[in-house]
This record gives C-alpha cells, sequence and structure tokens, in this order.
C-alpha cells in the first residue's frame, strides 16, 4: 500500500516522500528470494547522486550492508574517445555512455554470481574510473542512478526489464537551471560560458529526460518550499 505524505520540515533534503518513507518503501517492496535493482532517474542537477547516497545511508540504517549504488555516470565514454568522434562538446548526451557496457553490469548483478566491480565518474577530473567499485554478494538492494535509465529509446529501452522498481525525480526546470549555473560557475566557468552549458547542453538533456522517460512505479517529488532546508549555498549533486 502507498503512503501519502506532507513535507517534513525536519527532514534534511526536501523531498516528498522523505527519506525515511523512501527507504521504507523500497525494504517492503524488495525481492526477498533474490537481488533487487532499483532504477533512480531523472534530469541533470536532480539531484540523483546525493539522493540516492542518502537513501544508501538510510537503509544501511534499516539493514546494515544491505544497499549499495551503482552510478550511471561511470559509463561515460573517455574524452579520448568522444573527441576524435565530434562529441566531446556533448559529452553527457545519451549517445556518449557505454550504454551496452552498463546493461553487461546490470545482467551480472542480476544473476547474483558474486562480486561485481563497476565504474565511478570522477567530476573533477572529468573521468570514469574503472573498478572504482565493488557490488558485493551481501548488497541486496542495489540502487542504479542515473539521467537516462528510464528514456523510452535503442539501448536505453532495453535496460527497463532488468529493473524490479523504478523511480523518476521531479524537479522544476527553474531548480535544474539554478542548480545548473551553480555548478558550471563553481568548476571556473565564467557567467557566460556556464549560461552556455547550462541551456545548450544540459536543459536540452533534462527535456529529453523528462520528455521521453517511460512511467515509473514512483515520482520523488522536490519540495520548492522547502529548498532552503540545504542552505544558501548547498545544492544537490547530480
Amino acid at each position: 500500500m502507498t503512503r501519502t505524505t506532507t513535507p517534513n520540515a525536519n527532514d534534511d533534503l526536501p523531498m516528498t516522500p522523505t527519506l525515511d518513507v523512501m527507504a521504507e518503501r523500497l525494504l517492503a517492496n524488495a525481492a526477498p528470494e533474490r537481488r533487487t535493482l532499483v532504477a533512480i532517474a531523472g534530469p541533470p542537477a536532480a539531484g540523483k547522486s546525493t539522493l540516492a547516497e542518502r537513501l544508501r545511508q538510510r537503509l544501511d540504517a534499516l539493514r546494515p550492508g544491505f544497499a549499495s549504488v551503482v552510478p550511471m555516470d561511470g559509463y561515460h565514454y573517455d574524452n579520448a574517445v568522444l573527441e576524435p568522434q565530434g562529441r566531446l562538446m556533448i559529452k553527457g548526451a545519451p549517445e556518449t555512455f557505454d550504454v551496452e557496457g552498463l546493461a553487461g553490469d546490470l545482467r551480472r548483478l542480476r544473476r547474483d554470481a558474486g562480486t561485481v566491480a563497476v565504474p565511478v565518474f570522477d567530476r573533477p577530473l572529468d573521468l570514469a574510473r574503472a573498478g572504482g567499485r565493488l557490488i558485493l554478494p551481501g548488497h541486496r538492494l542495489v540502487l542504479v542512478e542515473g539521467n537516462y535509465l528510464l528514456l523510452d529509446a535503442p539501448g536505453w529501452r532495453e535496460l527497463h526489464a532488468l529493473f524490479d522498481l523504478t523511480l523518476f525525480i521531479d524537479v522544476p526546470d527553474a531548480v535544474l537551471v539554478e542548480r545548473l549555473l551553480d555548478r558550471w560557475q563553481g568548476m571556473g566557468e565564467d557567467e557566460r560560458g556556464a549560461h552556455r552549458r547550462t541551456h545548450d547542453k544540459d536543459m536540452l538533456n533534462a527535456r529529453l529526460v523528462n520528455d521521453r522517460s517511460v512511467a515509473p512505479h514512483w515520482r520523488w517529488h522536490f519540495n520548492a518550499g522547502l529548498r532552503h532546508a540545504l542552505g544558501p549555498k548547498e545544492s544537490l549533486d547530480d
């Protein structure tokens, strides 16, 4: 049964349902006989990485060692691959990810045949680190987070059957733009460069994700009224 909740001013992130409720919901719906894979999708700057990690922490408090996170960004093609293809300037678009590699690792996780090493993305270095995280046999609930996990497009569409549960993070465009501008300026872009990267790249991908993702099991809503729970300068990672 789905519980309806109201925003909790004491929660540390401005989301409905709260992290506690979402953690309990996932545990209640996890498959008892095998590993459960959960897709957490949403546009750039929706807060997928932060929410997935905070959710893992809540799950760990309820059931230690039960959950882990697989970040889709670890499957970025390297700049050395994208540059000769003329795709470096659109890095982050669906075609700049190794979706087949991601699918292969998800199938290994579904087979539940031991430890699986997955890559992670190093944002300051702008590269993926192979084998950056181990998903252990005891990790029975795996949170997979990324923009395009529910995208209705070739390659990505084939991932959908690998997920047992799916979440989509809903964040207003105005909040995404604010976060993206802050992110790019924090990475050294001037105001003009941040505006260009936000509107000519990231928000194009955001519209694609919002318009062409299949319906999830649950939507996770950002509460604008509680946004300052993060503090005036803090923002959510992708």
